[in-house]
């Protein structure tokens, strides 16, 4: 996961938003990180699960704020953080919902994770019928993932997203 966040970190400006859907442990957070380690951001990137929001000054100076909206039971809380999103890079794990109209363009990225016996199809992974797949490295036979990044709005027209 942290591989892939790096790889996608490449790819990403002020404005960009990306919304993480998955459910607990699916690997969001380590997403996360990686994409920190890509932007080089000062300091750890940790979950902001108690804080909800982590703002991490980077390198090139487009913050990258993450954002925990597992406790926030709507939109108007989560305009109440008084976030930059024209200005950073925002990262919102659960936040499936929760964004509507705060841009015209985002990412959404779903990670599945095989949770027993009931899970299908190739590693025990149930396929998604989104258009980008992006399976689990191949170091990882224990904790399979798929991702799922879908791209949305103009700002993504034409931008190869990575295949692994």
């Amino acid at each position: 996961m942290e591989a892939l966040g790096r790889r996608v970190s490449g790819l990403l400006r002020a404005g960009d938003l990306l919304v993480l859907t998955g459910p607990l442990g699916a690997g969001k957070t380590t997403f996360t990180r990686g994409l920190g380690e890509g932007l080089e951001v000062r300091g750890q990137v940790a979950s902001p699960t108690f804080v909800l929001a982590r703002t991490h000054p980077t390198a090139s100076g487009t913050p990258l704020v993450h954002v925990d909206a597992y406790r926030l039971s709507g939109e108007a809380e989560l305009d109440d953080l008084d976030l930059d999103f024209e200005g950073s890079i925002v990262v919102v794990e659960w936040g499936a919902g929760l964004l509507d109209g705060v841009s015209d363009s985002w990412l959404d990225v779903v990670i599945e994770r095989p949770t027993g016996a009931a899970s299908t199809g190739a590693r025990g992974v149930t396929p998604p019928s989104d258009p980008v797949d992006h399976s689990a490295e191949p170091d990882e036979p224990d904790e399979p993932r798929r991702v799922t990044i879908s791209p949305h709005g103009p700002r993504w027209v034409g931008v190869e997203l990575p295949a692994r």
